[in-house]
């Protein structure tokens, strides 16, 4: 049954909350990088420079990653290179992927990045942090920052005391792991996760941009998903508030997309025969409209590289 409940993309709320929310999420997992950057200049997404350097890196995987163009406080421009590692498992060649995209953007861009990485996973002994060689006459030890968001297991109470955005993100990412099994509680926990952003006082547009993360990674079967949402209709009323009747909308729009992915991939593989599981991954990342739009133009498709070569001219890393 767990199995049935996850989700292909994880990738894609974690996207949409960096980007909502980074200079909070700077603040919130790296405070010292966060204290030299001047947040009163805008900060910019390098979603086209970062497809550049991703494009000559290996297929396969593919990861929640966000070159970010910020301002110190001294004027001078720098790059931010952010890495979530969704994936629950870890991965020998993690370090030597992050010395490898932090050499590309300077050799492409001639500019140094800061590499920082949030990672996910349930091994509490994995903890990557530097990609280093040593020869008689050469040598390199390349460090980057890490979080372990299983560490914030013993930091609980902190999380439930802070106002920050990625306070929620972390406790409804810890209690997807830990109520894989106990789907019950995990609905209790979704419940009290969302019922606390109305506690917090919280702004409706953050309330709705952090139910669309609990709602995202949550997922609950659907008898316990009518469960749910009877019981939150009902807090709502007893509150005379309606911001997540917004997330009946939302969880609409979710379930349209999910139809749209299943009804692209049976067109798609009837049109150039069957998809390589990268190629499945990358279909489901994509938006709605993303997918209205692959829907037409699949009708001229004869063979997967016309495939290919929409996706690279429409999808973004």
């Amino acid at each position: 049954m767990t199995e049935e409940l996850e989700r292909a993309d994880n990738d894609s709320p974690w996207k949409e909350i960096l980007e909502a929310y980074f200079p909070q999420a700077m603040q919130f997992f790296f405070p010292q990088t966060a204290k030299i950057i001047n947040w009163e200049r805008p900060h910019e997404f390098l979603d086209k420079e970062f497809q550049q350097i991703a494009r000559e890196a290996e297929l396969g995987r593919r990861y929640a990653d966000k070159l970010v163009k910020v301002w110190q406080i001294q004027g001078q421009e720098i790059w931010l290179l952010i890495h979530i590692e969704i994936q629950a498992k870890s991965e020998d060649t993690f370090a030597e992927r992050m010395f490898s995209y932090n050499l590309r953007i300077f050799d492409r861009f001639g500019k140094p990045a800061i590499s920082l990485a949030i990672l996910c996973d349930t091994d509490p002994k994995w903890r990557p942090n530097q990609y280093s060689y040593n020869y008689p006459n050469t040598r390199l030890n390349f460090e980057f920052g890490t979080v372990k968001l299983l560490d914030y297991q013993n930091r609980w109470a902190e999380l439930e005391a802070s106002d920050n955005p990625f306070a929620t993100v972390v406790m409804a990412h810890l209690k997807t792991q830990q109520t894989s099994k106990k789907l019950g509680e995990r609905k209790a926990w979704k419940f009290s996760l969302i019922r606390r952003l109305y506690e917090l006082g919280l702004q409706e547009k953050d309330i709705r941009n952090l139910y669309r993360f609990i709602d995202w990674v949550m997922i609950l079967p659907k008898a316990l998903e009518a469960e749910f949402w009877q019981e939150f209709k009902q807090f709502e009323q007893e509150r005379t508030m309606s911001y997540i009747t917004t997330g009946e909308r939302i969880g609409y729009e979710r379930g349209k997309q999910e139809q749209g992915q299943t009804l692209v991939l049976r067109l798609l593989q009837k049109r150039v025969g069957e998809l390589p599981q990268e190629v499945r991954g990358r279909i489901q990342t994509l938006s709605l409209e993303q997918l209205e739009a692959l829907g037409e133009a699949l009708l001229d498709f004869t063979a997967i590289q016309d495939l290919l070569n929409w996706l690279e001219a429409n999808q973004t890393v």
